[in-house]
């Protein structure tokens, strides 16, 4: 599994005088990226795969997949294992004998052919899915009396701009622990491919929500809980209008792009005068142009603008791996980073406000909003939400920033545990009212 993710490796993306002189100009490479996210994840303990996933038109997006030795429900008694054929020595979860009665099995997607079956007297080894090597989503023993219950949909996170798979380092064990979690690089960012994003807005949207559908589609997920960060929050928001039966739970963490530019300037009054000089020059450039224009100064500058994330993960980390992990994200060929330009206005505001059309969500989606109590993001946006739909739940977190799964980790993995457990109660409850 990690053996083919080493085997595909991204192609070079861009072209001209350009890209041809970032490499020499900027200490950073694919490897490097490669080597600081391992060395983010270092600090995980829950068993995990990597790899990349092929979508269509060459791309393909990296994608972290935590499914196995997952906790049951607490609510739910110990399955029954089938037992071995006697003549057998005892196996862990054997696969059923040849001689025993004919057993279910989990279906494959309708596209792709049979799978072998592994030889009755070897322990069972983990299959790789057709295409990828992701594992499926972990499904109860079919001779279940419980089987109406399935575990609760995979939770996948969407990071924010500039952001990356290892920012979850934090909290990727504890989220594992209840279900299936996914982790993924957006299309343009991280180790994902970095194609060509349209100039227009809702172009560029669309191809960042077409990559998440085929991702979805290729790792064989049908139902999600989705969890999205700043642009991963918008993102999230935006696959939820699209695709609404695919999201069984909306959570938006500190999310951009939500309310309109203000008509008066009163707002921008307050932005400092050099900083509005400094958009000006800066607007036909991207947002991380500085980082990569800096060269060999880069990482000393991420290390410098930046210094708040070495006490974010001060508890993981007591050196520059933030930092390094950080540079290394941005200091690629900008591709997402150009299609966040595009989908902007100056100073940061959303074209396409997600207020306009969040109300357009289908009412028997839930949503959650997580909101940082020392954020510079306006939490205005999550209460002009809830007026429209007074069901949403708004969480705040004392003590955290706009980065609020890294400034209170504990914090947060407690409040997404307990969002994903009401949810599994409400579903039981409704599944009771039913047999009732």
């Amino acid at each position: 599994m990690r053996r083919m993710a080493k085997d595909l490796q991204p192609a070079e993306q861009g072209s001209g005088w350009i890209s041809s002189w970032l490499p020499s100009w900027c200490p950073t490479s694919l490897s490097q990226l490669k080597d600081a996210e391992d060395k983010m994840l270092k600090s995980v303990k829950a068993p995990f795969s990597r790899q990349h996933v092929r979508i269509s038109n060459g791309n393909y997006l990296w994608t972290l997949a935590f499914t196995s030795h997952i906790k049951p429900h607490p609510s739910l008694p110990p399955q029954p294992q089938p037992k071995p054929h006697p003549s057998l020595p005892p196996q862990p979860q054997p696969k059923p004998y040849p001689s025993l009665p004919h057993q279910p099995q989990p279906k494959l997607h309708p596209s792709l052919p049979p799978q072998p079956q592994p030889h009755p007297s070897l322990p069972p080894q983990p299959q790789p899915q057709p295409h990828i090597s992701l594992p499926p989503h972990t499904q109860p023993h079919p001779s279940s009396p419980q089987h109406s219950l399935q575990p609760r949909p995979p939770l996948v996170l969407l990071h924010g701009f500039g952001g990356g798979v290892g920012l979850w380092a934090q909290n990727l064990d504890s989220l594992c622990g209840s279900g299936a979690v996914y982790a993924l690089d957006l299309l343009g960012f991280g180790q994902s491919s970095r194609p060509l994003f349209s100039v227009d807005p809702q172009g560029a949207e669309e191809q960042f929500l077409g990559a998440l559908e085929e991702w979805r589609d290729r790792v064989g997920l049908e139902e999600i809980v989705l969890l999205g960060h700043n642009l991963g929050g918008y993102l999230a928001a935006a696959y939820t209008l699209t695709h609404p039966h695919r999201v069984k739970h909306l959570i938006l963490v500190e999310p951009w792009g939500f309310p309109a530019r203000p008509e008066s300037l009163d707002q921008e009054k307050s932005i400092p005068v050099w900083i509005r000089a400094m958009g000006a020059v800066m607007s036909p450039f991207n947002p991380l142009a500085g980082l990569r224009l800096a060269g060999p100064l880069g990482p000393m500058l991420i290390q410098t603008i930046r210094s708040d994330f070495k006490q974010k993960y001060s508890s993981v980390f007591d050196d520059n791996t933030v930092s390094d992990y950080i540079y290394h994200l941005n200091a690629q060929t900008p591709s997402g980073e150009t299609a966040f330009r595009n989908m902007t206005v100056p100073y940061g505001w959303a074209k396409r406000p997600m207020l306009d059309r969040i109300g357009q969500i289908q009412p028997d989606i839930p949503i959650s909003i997580i909101y940082g109590s020392r954020s510079s993001i306006d939490s205005d946006s999550g209460y002009t939400i809830q007026k429209i739909r007074p069901d949403v739940d708004i969480i705040v977190i004392r003590g955290g920033g706009h980065y609020v799964f890294a400034d209170q980790p504990d914090d947060f993995n407690q409040n997404v545990l307990h969002i994903l457990a009401r949810m599994e109660g409400d579903k039981e409850k409704r599944s009771e009212e039913w047999c009732g």
